[in-house]
C-alpha cells in the first residue's frame, strides 16, 4: 500500500469516526437528560408509540408481546458509517404495560458500509430466566451469550414456532416495515437514568 493510499484510508476512517460520533444523537446519556431532551415520560411515550407501530405493521408480533415477561423497546436507533460505523439509541422496558427501566443501545462496526439509517427495535423477553439474566448482568452484549434471535416469520406472516420458543426474540422495523435479517450482533445494552 502506498503512502498516499494509507493517508486516504486514514482520512476516510477519521471522517467515519466523526460521522458516527456526530450522528449518534441518542448515545449514552447523563443522569439528567438525553440529547433529544427525553425525560422518563417522553422516552416512555416514544417507546409505547413505537411498540404500537410494530403491532400495527406486523400483527403477529402482538402474540409475542402478550406472552413476553418484559419488552425492551428502542423507538429510534440511528446507525451511520463510512467504513467504520456506529449506532445508538435510548429506550424503555415494559412489564405488565408499565415502564420499569430505561436503557441505551450502542455499537460499532467495521466493514463495507456507507450512509445512515434509523430504525426501531424491540426485545421480547419470553422467559423469567432470560429477564433475570439480563438484569443481573446489567444488560448484555448482542451476540455474546444473550440467546437473542431475530424474529422469524413464516410464509403466512405468522411467527414460526421455533421463534416463539426462544428466550429473547428481537424485532427490527423501519419506515418500510419489518426489516428481515437485521443484525443484533455487536450492540451493547446498558441501563440509564434519563
Amino acid at each position: 500500500m502506498t503512502l498516499a493510499s494509507r493517508r486516504t484510508l486514514l482520512a476516510v476512517s477519521m471522517m467515519a469516526l466523526g460521522l458516527a460520533a456526530c450522528s449518534n444523537t441518542e448515545g449514552p446519556v447523563s443522569a439528567s437528560t438525553t440529547s433529544h431532551g427525553d425525560n422518563k415520560a417522553e422516552l416512555t411515550a416514544r417507546s409505547e408509540a413505537a411498540l404500537n407501530e410494530l403491532y400495527a405493521k406486523t400483527p403477529a408480533t402482538r402474540q409475542l408481546g402478550e406472552k413476553a415477561k418484559a419488552i425492551l423497546v428502542f423507538p429510534g436507533i440511528l446507525k451511520a458509517g463510512l467504513i467504520i460505523g456506529g449506532q445508538g439509541g435510548n429506550g424503555a422496558m415494559f412489564e405488565g404495560g408499565k415502564a420499569v427501566g430505561y436503557y441505551n443501545i450502542a455499537g460499532a462496526s467495521i466493514g463495507l458500509q456507507a450512509g445512515a439509517q434509523e430504525f426501531s427495535q424491540a426485545y421480547f423477553f419470553n422467559t423469567a430466566e432470560a429477564l433475570k439474566t439480563f438484569r443481573e448482568t446489567k444488560g448484555f452484549q448482542g451476540g455474546a451469550g444473550a440467546s437473542a434471535v431475530a424474529a422469524d416469520f413464516g410464509a403466512n406472516a405468522a411467527l414460526t414456532s421455533a421463534t416463539l420458543q426462544k428466550p429473547v426474540v428481537v424485532a427490527t422495523w423501519g419506515q418500510a416495515g419489518l426489516m428481515a435479517g437485521a443484525t443484533i450482533e455487536g450492540a451493547k445494552i446498558t441501563e440509564i437514568n434519563p
